[in-house]
């Protein structure tokens, strides 16, 4: 072989090695997954008296869903004396003036809240929470973000776990109230079922550490100081704190058959910003956590348990690295014998296996009547999560060198039912320099095609074509908000992506 496949090699090698290693722990959540699947967690006892519990509810300009949120949480079936409504609210628009509405309606209907309202919006979210926490009279806190329509019965199914001293904290498992709406929301409620009941039923099952979704859980109080407060200095706080609690010894548990409903962005733009924010705030937490997680007295198989799950977003940098060595004929002196059993097929099962059965397992398990029909959109997955990746990829790098960057909120829009109109929310304009990049590589891939068709690269061509239209789907959903004003409200309008 010339240098320069020795080279390409070397690097293939490499770059494929790390993310098939991402792909056999994926394989071991699924393992770990229908291992414990029919052992669903059950409480010590029940409360003969209940708790006081505080509902904390972040706001920052929400104007098209706040409205439903609190009156989803004026039904709670829970005694209204035992029960105190905090409205966080940031905003700077005329959600301000909804949510003093909202507020005076419930003191009128018997309940009591407590409207905080913060001009400053330090710290973001996590800020706000710690400032309602301080004045939080409940022993128990859950959190609702403002696109959650929680059902009456949420708080019954959560609190009877704390009669466990050692629990820390319960999560809810998502649910989808716009899931049929696009490909777009279809695609994203797939990616998340995968987390949702495979990856957190694994890892809370098992007794390995799981996070805490960042809202539709509760917390008793008393975790959230032991663990040193909400602190802000990653954009994922919901992870941060969900690490420093659980080292400190706190249990956490992940009710899959206690859903909260929750609304899916439905423009491109919309999930860009919300897989950036999350992508960056993991490797912002793996860069602060992982070093006293190692300290720790854990077992050592947590330890790199958790250095993998904290760690995964990496994935990203791989993949982005990878689209300039998937050039077809690339390496192609490279043929001894055996190298598809032996290089080729161990990666393909490694990787785009795992991912197969990681999300079918969800589907089956999730909706064990219709599930398998789910599982059609995920091409549409793997070529968005394709087409998100150099955004994503930015994010880990802007990590990597500890560049800080706002809080970005993901645009809510009321949207439930496919069909329905919808008015823009403000939320982060689409940034001309990474579209341009993701035109370029769009366009990149187009050419790559084209090049493997003239010269029978056949073998290049499926992955190619995801590249390619992963690529130019993020760039067509991401044009209409190139030319939007972020701050003003458009007319209604149904989605089209």
């Amino acid at each position: 072989m010339q240098w320069p496949t020795i080279l390409w090699l070397c690097c293939y090698t490499i770059v494929a090695g790390g993310l098939s290693a991402f792909g056999i722990h994926r394989w071991f959540m699924v393992w770990l997954f229908w291992k414990h699947y029919r052992n669903p967690p059950q409480p010590m006892g029940r409360f003969e008296k209940l708790p006081f519990i505080t509902v904390q509810l972040p706001i920052y300009n929400e104007r098209l869903v706040v409205s439903r949120l609190v009156k989803a949480v004026s039904e709670l079936d829970y005694p209204r004396e035992l029960l105190e409504i905090q409205i966080l609210d940031d905003s700077t628009d005329e959600t301000q003036q909804i949510c003093r509405n909202e507020a005076d309606r419930l003191i009128a209907e018997g309940f009591t809240v407590t409207l905080l309202h913060r001009t400053d919006r330090s710290g973001f979210k996590a800020g706000a929470l710690e400032n309602g926490m301080a004045q939080a009279k409940g022993e128990f806190i859950f959190i609702l973000d403002a696109d959650f329509v929680p059902g009456p019965g949420v708080l019954h199914e959560m609190v009877h776990f704390f009669t466990d001293e050692k629990i820390g904290m319960i999560q809810t498992r998502w649910g989808h109230l716009n899931r049929d709406y696009s490909i777009l929301t279809k695609a994203q409620a797939l990616f998340l079922d995968g987390h949702l009941v495979v990856e957190q039923v694994a890892r809370s099952r098992s007794g390995r550490f799981f996070n805490f979704n960042g809202t539709a859980g509760m917390w008793r109080k008393q975790t959230i100081i032991d663990a040193g407060g909400w602190q802000h200095d990653t954009l994922t706080e919901d992870l941060d704190l969900s690490y420093r609690a659980q080292m400190k010894g706190w249990k956490f548990i992940f009710l899959k058959d206690v859903i909260s409903p929750a609304e899916l962005p439905v423009d491109v733009n919309g999930f860009k910003s919300q897989q950036f924010r999350w992508t960056k705030g993991s490797i912002q937490t793996c860069r602060k956590i992982l070093g006293p997680v190692w300290r720790s007295h854990i077992p050592l198989l947590l330890k790199i348990e958790a250095t993998i799950h904290l760690g995964a977003n990496y994935a990203y940098f791989l993949l982005f690295i990878m689209f300039f060595l998937v050039v077809p004929g690339a390496g192609s002196a490279f043929q001894a014998k055996g190298r598809f059993w032996f290089f080729d097929l161990p990666i393909l099962i490694c990787t785009t296996g795992s991912v197969g059965a990681f999300y079918l397992s969800s589907q089956l398990a999730a909706y064990p009547k219709v599930g398998w029909k789910n599982i059609v959109y995920l091409p549409v997955l793997l070529a968005l999560g394709i087409g998100m990746s150099l955004s994503n990829g930015k994010g880990v790098i802007e990590a990597m060198l500890g560049k800080e960057s706002a809080f970005i909120r993901t645009p809510k829009y009321g949207i439930e039912k496919k069909g329905q109109l919808w008015q823009r929310a403000a939320g982060r304009p689409t940034k001309k320099g990474l579209l341009l990049l993701e035109i370029l590589l769009a366009m990149y891939f187009t050419g790559l095609v084209i090049y493997g068709i003239l010269n029978n690269y056949w073998s290049s061509l499926p992955f190619l074509l995801m590249f390619m239209m992963g690529f130019w789907y993020v760039v067509v959903g991401s044009l209409p908000q190139l030319v939007q004003n972020p701050s003003s409200a458009e007319p209604d309008r149904p989605a089209t992506v």
